[in-house]
């Protein structure tokens, strides 16, 4: 049987979610991951240690606008003026407003719009809206409401540290040929009612690329080898662990934004290409392979997951072939913070 082809770079260069089938770079260039302790649940509990991806930039935080398509939403941001009265942060194609200071809330008003008002006593308020990609095929309707408030991280290797915004610009093309990026900002974060919700879906496959590298999960540490984005069938799974005498096993990761009455819900819009890596990992269980499904709830509200059959009943009627097949199927959740989400509990499936 051939070798898969896999991938196998930095964790800070990982490849993951929808992204490759519309040549989009996948990359995350200003994250890295890391293990970190966390306290016991019990009296005299001892910490446990737990994978993280932290960000090395400050998000900018911003309000929801509108989503012109499935890959891009327009976030408004406050901008900084440079001499001679430019907007720092404007470019071509991004439309810069200034409103007087008296004028508290900008366009959308209400909770959190705060942040445009004046530049000081009397000043000018002034803001850009923004281009921002979006690592999310989903439609996150319950989530990106206009008006609601947002955190923006600037993409590609914008300056650190600085709290002047980076004037928009594509990004360098990348090392498998995908187009030059068209934004200077990626999408991260939506204040939901008060709580953070992370919404980009690559945020995933890192966290449990170091998980796996920790040994976070006891039944898999027995595979010393973890290899990326390998194709298996007509699909390319997220991970192929390999090393252990119990044969091969792979694992593919989902990303869940998607919360009613706290049962997280997958997915939020129809995936045909979801369905395809189930009946994959059912397939590879019946040729001798282990397999896990692994769904990452990027938020921390939820008791348990099933799958979303009003929004997608073929993904559901996979999901439960996959799992009678005997392909492991898993749900966490995660602790979301401005400058860190980390893995928080796993939580049950309910098929």
């Amino acid at each position: 049987m051939r070798s898969p082809a896999c991938y196998n770079g930095r964790a800070r260069e990982a490849l993951s979610g929808e992204g490759r089938a519309h040549g989009r770079d996948r990359r995350i260039r200003t994250i890295h991951t890391c293990m970190e302790e966390a306290p016991g649940h019990g009296q005299g509990e001892a910490p446990s240690v737990i994978p993280c991806v932290k960000r090395d930039d400050s998000l900018i935080v911003g309000t929801f606008i509108s989503r012109p398509n499935r890959f891009l939403a327009t976030v408004r941001i406050e901008s900084q003026v440079e001499p001679g009265g430019r907007l720092a942060g404007c470019g071509t194609g991004l439309g810069c407003h200034v409103t007087r200071g008296d004028t508290q809330g900008g366009a959308w008003g209400g909770a959190g719009s705060g942040a445009w008002g004046g530049v000081g006593d009397g000043g000018d308020a002034r803001y850009c809206d923004v281009g921002v990609h979006v690592a999310d095929p989903g439609r996150l309707k319950e989530l990106l409401v206009p008006g609601c408030t947002v955190y923006v991280a600037i993409a590609g290797d914008g300056p650190r540290g600085g709290p002047r915004l980076p004037e928009p610009r594509a990004a360098k093309r990348g090392r498998r040929g995908a187009s030059p990026r068209k934004t200077a900002y990626d999408l991260a974060l939506v204040d939901h009612d008060g709580m953070l919700v992370s919404v980009d879906s690559r945020v995933p496959n890192h966290l449990v690329f170091a998980a796996l590298r920790a040994g976070f999960f006891p039944d898999l540490a027995v595979y010393p080898e973890v290899r990326r984005e390998c194709v298996y069938g007509e699909s390319r799974i997220d991970f192929r662990l390999s090393g252990s005498a119990a044969g091969d096993c792979l694992l593919e990761v989902k990303s869940v934004t998607l919360v009613r009455g706290g049962r997280a819900l997958f997915p939020d819009a129809p995936t045909a290409r979801g369905a395809r890596h189930v009946r994959e990992l059912a397939r590879a269980v019946a040729e001798g392979l282990g397999a896990v499904a692994m769904f990452i709830i990027q938020r921390e509200d939820a008791d348990s997951l099933s799958p979303n059959d009003e929004t997608d009943p073929g993904f559901g009627a996979a999901l439960r072939d996959a799992a009678r097949s005997g392909v492991e199927v898993r749900a966490y959740t995660c602790r979301v913070a401005r400058e860190r989400i980390c893995l928080h509990r796993e939580v049950p499936v309910v098929l």
